[in-house]
C-alpha cells in the first residue's frame, strides 16, 4: 500500500478569487468617519459645548459642562486634531490610489 505524497507549497489553502471590489472605498468611509468624529465631534462640538454652557454651566446626561475648558476639554480638542489630520490623510490616499481590487502586497493573484 503506497501512500500519495503531496507538496504543499504549491497548492494553496484557499483558492485565489477575484474580489472584485475597490479597496479606496474602504479609505474614503475610514477618512470620513475620523474626519468627522475628529474635527466634528472632538473640536467643533466639544468647543461649542462649551460656549453654549454660559457661566452657569449646564448638565448633558451625567457630563457637568462649564463655560472654561479644563484639562480633558484640551486632551479631546488636540485628540480630535489629530484624529481628523489622519482622517484628511486617508481622504488623500483614496484620490490618489489606483482603482482596482485590493490585492495583498507580494502575493500573485
Amino acid at each position: 500500500m503506497s501512500t500519495g505524497v503531496v507538496d504543499l507549497q504549491e497548492t494553496p489553502a484557499v483558492p485565489p478569487t477575484d474580489p472584485g471590489g475597490d479597496e479606496r472605498l474602504g479609505y474614503w468611509i475610514a477618512g470620513g468617519l475620523l474626519l468627522f468624529l475628529g474635527w466634528g465631534m472632538g473640536v467643533v462640538a466639544n468647543l461649542l459645548l462649551h460656549e453654549l454652557a454660559g457661566t452657569g454651566g449646564m448638565t448633558l446626561v451625567w457630563l457637568r459642562i462649564t463655560s472654561t475648558l479644563g484639562p480633558y476639554a484640551w486632551a479631546v480638542v488636540g485628540f480630535g486634531l489629530v484624529t481628523g489630520a489622519v482622517g484628511l490623510g486617508l481622504l488623500l490616499v483614496a484620490r490618489t490610489a489606483p482603482k482596482g481590487p485590493f490585492v495583498l502586497p507580494g502575493v500573485d493573484y
